[in-house]
């Protein structure tokens, strides 16, 4: 099971109750692919553009605007996760996925593929980050993260000519 803390901190684009729905079963659908065999806890947020530009800027000295961050709460060993980082209702905090709606749907709109597809493309990369995966200066970590996200949103039916919700 996943529980977000949701933030929205952006009015360019609806997200719904749906899409936030479905954003929890693909990290859901991740969390069971990777075996993990604990509840969490994931802070969501939507931004815009310069939002995004400047939690990049201030957590990763980067100025500039990028789809997707990924904030890690703990390190894993192969599924397992420390105690030390539960809620008191019992869920892990695994971390913090930042997205830019904004940026999100300008991929989708360039992709040729919806906003739905997109945001739940970018939510099974984060998960991933989360759940201690990496591609930077890697490219082998890069094909088994995509490899990984293609199953998730295969598995889900989230393909590229997905309708919106």
């Amino acid at each position: 099971m996943v529980e977000f803390v949701l933030e929205n901190d952006q009015e360019l684009v609806s997200i719904t109750e749906e899409q936030i729905a479905e954003l929890k079963r693909v990290c859901e659908a991740v969390m069971e692919l990777e075996e993990c065999n604990f509840d969490a806890e994931i802070s969501l947020t939507f931004t815009d553009n310069e939002g995004i530009r400047e939690i990049n800027r201030e957590y990763r000295d980067i100025d500039r605007a990028t789809d997707v961050l990924s904030f890690p709460m703990l390190e894993f060993d192969g599924g397992e996760a420390d105690a030390e980082y539960e809620t008191e209702e019992g869920l892990v905090m695994l971390g913090d996925i930042v997205i830019s709606a904004e940026r999100a749907r300008e991929q989708a709109q360039s992709l040729n593929h919806s906003l739905r597809r997109e945001l739940a493309f970018l939510t099974a990369h984060s998960m991933l980050h989360l759940l201690g995966y990496d591609h930077v200066d890697d490219a082998e970590g890069e094909r088994i993260m995509i490899e990984k996200q293609n199953t998730v949103l295969d598995g889900l039916g989230i393909t590229r000519d997905v309708p919106e919700l």
